[in-house]
């Protein structure tokens, strides 16, 4: 092995020593040499010759790196080393300052199977000359390495290296093929590629179909759409996928690495489709936390199969939610309400609708519902009646009243009003004057309006009592208000006229009506009598009622 390490040359201080190692020589020169002129590769070859060390055929290695050099037009070619270069199996230019090997010196490689030419100045035109224009000069070359230089298309390459029949091996890493041919021409040996660090943004089918190892890293990709039927490590970190490649893609894939990428999530369904993935490093990603992801990578990916986690378990942290950003996946302990918020919105509407109905229920029993809209009838009814109320208090309210009584009563019970009442009240010497809703209600009015308006506007209030009463659905509407409206203190009406057609108890009066009740219990009322001779003493106290001029008795 020739070993020239940090080679700062300089003329005549070469101390070559020699020591054997596994039976192979091993030549270090030791650092200090600085060579400018062309007697440093003279000295250097007179001395390996004149030392005691003669066997130059056995060299394996000639290692060169982190050289100064000042003349590179005479170091670059290493003609003067031509002795030692037809035996080296492998050689290593890393960092030298190289722009060029010429064609003529690769030709004196005939051994070689590994050759390092990394960290250089190479471009594609001195690349075209170090590799002989792609006539396959370096027949036996296994590995090539030429990260690091100034390289820019890969077409140029793939042709270069098309005839070298035995490359298993090639790094074109940190280069500058940011973009890829439609297609490319490369030997069926090649096994492995790296192509990190390129700024690539577009993978095509240039990528060799016989590859088993590629290397993608730190790049611009944001998909992975080439099929690779004989890959078994894809390494792909550093790039902007959002989610993985299929794994139909590669049938026999082992080892993916997609670590530092914007993955948000990967679940069970995305692994399945990696038949033979054993291997899987994701971590530095920008993971949404959702309740199905957390429970897969805490579990599911760990109990479940044949693929593994290699990488630091640490790496897997929550970039959302906010509320868990930056925790580790690990740690993440999420409720039950969170990860099932459909089936919890499901049963919490069940339940609840369950409960309003129940209470529904109750509440129609109770009566609540009526309450609650009488209430607000009431309130919206006295909230309307403000302004007229005004008016009535700031003139003579008599100029306002139109009717001497408002009637309420059955629609049944029309006959008894139409036959008796309106006749004997209002066609008379001294005639009244009646509100009835069959005759005086506005059409098209709100009925408590309607109501309203008749109330305020008549005197006295008269309600005709009767089991027709009682169960007609427009006359408990009107005593329902009523009820709300006639006995309240600000209302400022006088009580109303109750007038029984027949027996009618308190308790036949719904219990919702607890005033009405009240006062049937705690006020005299009209009885219509079913006898001729006592009617006349009926309509007396009626008129007497009407008329304002006292107490009547029953």
């Amino acid at each position: 092995m020739a070993y020239y390490k940090k080679l700062t040359k300089k003329s005549k201080s070469l101390s070559p020593t020699f020591h054997p190692e596994n039976n192979q020589p091993d030549l270090s020169l030791s650092s200090g040499l600085k060579c400018w002129n062309t007697g440093c590769w003279y000295t250097l070859h007179r001395e390996i010759f004149d030392s005691s060390w003669t066997d130059q055929k056995s060299i394996d290695e000639f290692f060169v790196r982190n050289v100064v050099v000042l003349d590179v037009y005479k170091f670059v070619s290493f003609l003067e080393l031509g002795f030692l270069l037809q035996y080296p199996r492998r050689v290593s230019v890393i960092n030298a300052g190289v722009f060029v090997m010429p064609c003529m010196t690769s030709g004196l490689l005939v051994n070689l199977q590994y050759l390092d030419m990394s960290d250089n100045l190479l471009t594609d035109m001195t690349l075209i000359e170090t590799l002989c224009k792609g006539n396959g000069t370096l027949k036996d070359i296994r590995v090539l390495n030429i990260s690091g230089n100034a390289l820019k298309s890969l077409s140029t390459l793939s042709q270069l290296v098309a005839k070298l029949y035995k490359l298993t091996h090639l790094d074109i890493s940190r280069t500058n093929y940011n973009s890829m041919p439609p297609s490319c021409s490369w030997p069926s040996t090649l096994r492995y590629l790296n192509i990190s660090g390129a700024k690539l943004d577009n993978i095509t089918l240039c990528l060799p179909a016989t590859l088993e190892v590629l290397d993608l890293s730190n790049n611009n990709l944001k998909d992975f759409t080439v099929a690779l039927p004989a890959l078994r490590e894809l390494h792909l970190s550093g790039n902007k996928f959002l989610r993985l490649p299929s794994g139909y893609l590669f049938p026999n894939l082992q080892t993916l690495t997609i670590q530092s990428n914007t993955l948000n999530v990967f679940s069970h369904s995305d692994l399945q489709s990696y038949t033979r993935l054993q291997n899987l490093q994701a971590g530095q990603n920008k993971f949404v936390c959702s309740c199905d992801f957390v429970a897969f990578l805490q579990s599911g990916i760990k109990e479940g199969g044949d693929v593994h986690l290699t990488d630091d378990e640490e790496s897997y942290v929550c970039d959302s939610p906010f509320y868990l950003q930056g925790k580790s996946v690990g740690q993440v302990r999420l409720s039950v309400v969170v990860c099932h918020q459909v089936l919890f919105v499901s049963v919490s509407c069940g339940v609840a609708l369950f409960i309003g109905v129940l209470v529904s229920i109750i509440l129609w029993r109770l009566h609540a519902f009526w309450y609650l809209k009488m209430t607000w009838a009431w309130l919206k009814a006295k909230h309307s009646s403000r302004h007229r109320r005004r008016l009535r208090d700031g003139a003579d309210s008599e100029t306002l009243l139109s009717f001497d009584a408002f009637v309420s009563y059955s629609e049944r019970d029309t006959g008894w009003v139409e036959t008796y009442l309106v006749p004997e009240l209002e066609e008379t010497a001294r005639p009244l004057t009646l509100c009835l809703h069959k005759r005086d209600f506005l059409p098209g009015q709100w009925i408590v309006d309607n109501i309203m308006s008749a109330i305020e506007r008549s005197r006295r209030t008269v309600f005709i009592l009767s089991e027709n009463f009682v169960q007609s659905d427009w006359c408990r509407y009107e005593l329902d208000f009523s009820h709300f409206w006639l006995f309240d203190g600000e209302a400022g009406g006088e009580p109303a006229i109750l007038i029984l057609l027949e027996p009618l108890s308190k308790d036949d009066v719904p219990k919702r009506f607890c005033k009405l009740r009240k006062l049937m219990s705690s006020t005299t009322y009209l009885e219509w009598p079913q006898e001729e001779e006592r009617r006349g003493e009926f309509w007396r106290s009626l008129r007497n009622a009407l008329g304002g001029e006292g107490d009547w008795d029953e």
